[in-house]
């Protein structure tokens, strides 16, 4: 199996995405967004991430990693934080709106 039919499977592997949850440190490695920067969106409520105690270190699901993979390549292209916060906020609607159909043909 080659990495995009590898890569293909994981994206459809939906317990997968359910239970992926990664560190801070992590996110920002993959991300290449610093972990200074995550906080501060996390502040603005931009995205949220799961403590289970506190002073834990904060851990993020697959959406909001996919939030910000998605503001960082708006900022890059020009957007103001909170244009790029408000455009993925959007598009999260109407994908979140198009699953919800789906789901409810099933």
């Amino acid at each position: 199996m080659n990495s995009n039919e590898e890569l293909k499977n994981v994206l459809l592997d939906v317990d997968f995405i359910s239970k992926l949850v990664v560190g801070i440190g992590e996110v920002a490695e993959i991300t290449d967004v610093a972990t200074r920067q995550i906080r501060y969106w996390e502040e603005k409520g931009i995205i949220s991430s799961s403590k289970e105690t506190e002073g834990t270190t904060r851990k993020y699901d697959y959406l909001n990693v996919k939030k910000i993979i998605l503001i960082k390549e708006l900022l890059d292209d020009g957007y103001t934080l909170d244009a790029a916060a408000k455009k993925v906020e959007d598009r999260m609607k109407v994908i979140n709106e198009a699953f919800a159909k789906l789901a409810k043909r099933s």
